[in-house]
């Protein structure tokens, strides 16, 4: 069969579920992941025609998003920071929101990334945020915390993938106990809540761990206030505490880190203009 007709029948049987943009950008990941030819193929060779067995994969994919599969547990990888992660369903995928809290971070240890940090990331998952921090951060030394196992191993191959040290932690940090001092602590702990939902495509619904995501409506900063009860233990004095956060509740997680001693807080927008990452200061009045 020829490649376009397959990209029609993708538009044909997709499109009323997607917007087209994203049917077409489903159509070359695919077409790049399976067969190894790139998205411009059509252009130069429009009559390409593909065998039966080049064919089955990209059927079998097209079945699996028509179920609202997300593209990248088929594909099986996602793309952050311009690195390439494993992502399944033991993990979420990684978000560009994300993205934006890890450069917040880089730009904030600029003058200090020849200094040996301590950093820990708490609730690690895929361990996009530790990874990208150990490749930027040469000298710093990186751990990594998640309850999940299974996560776990998600994250370990990832750093092998992305050739860097992350030291991996499995603890629940409700009841976590360690005598190391940090001078950066970050988390996107769960903080979805649950009458949210009806906000959230199916694909994140039905195929992202919701262990990951969500919280109950009666405490939704839960997470947030054991990370931060943690950190007022664990951050060495003037250390920093960066968070992603639900857009709803930035007035609500600025009062909680205030409460804790921490201070110059910071709340930024995402690139939609949602209220979506916060910085803190620990102040240590012991010392």
């Amino acid at each position: 069969m020829q490649l376009r007709e397959i990209k029609k029948i993708f538009h044909k049987e997709l499109d009323e579920s997607y917007p087209k943009e994203e049917v077409d950008s489903f159509f070359y990941l695919l077409i790049e992941h399976y067969l190894k030819l790139e998205r411009f193929v059509l252009a130069l060779q429009p009559n390409l025609v593909i065998t039966k067995e080049e064919e089955q994969p990209l059927f079998e994919a097209l079945s699996r998003l028509r179920l609202q599969h997300p593209i990248q547990h088929i594909i099986g990888k996602a793309f952050f920071m311009d690195m390439e992660f494993i992502v399944n369903e033991n993990v979420l995928i990684p978000r560009p929101e994300t993205e934006e809290l890890v450069y917040w971070i880089l730009d904030d240890c600029q003058v200090a990334r020849s200094r040996d940090l301590k950093v820990l990331d708490i609730g690690t998952g895929s361990g996009c945020i530790a990874i990208s921090l150990a490749k930027q951060l040469e000298n710093a030394t990186i751990y990594a915390l998640d309850i999940s196992a299974d996560a776990l191993e998600v994250a370990k191959e990832n750093a092998v993938l992305n050739a860097v040290k992350v030291n991996f932690i499995q603890a629940d940090i409700f009841n976590f106990e360690n005598e190391l001092k940090f001078d950066l602590i970050v988390s996107n702990p769960p903080y979805v809540r649950e009458f949210e939902k009806n906000e959230m495509h199916k694909n994140v619904l039905n195929y992202e761990p919701k262990e990951a995501l969500f919280v109950s409506d009666d405490s939704p900063l839960v997470f947030y206030k054991a990370i931060t009860q943690f950190a007022a233990q664990h951050l060495n004095s003037n250390g920093k505490l960066f968070f992603e956060i639900n857009q709803y509740l930035g007035k609500e997680t600025q009062q909680l880190l205030q409460e804790h001693n921490f201070s110059e807080i910071e709340l930024r927008k995402d690139m939609f203009g949602n209220d979506r990452m916060l910085k803190a200061i620990f102040v240590d009045i012991l010392s």
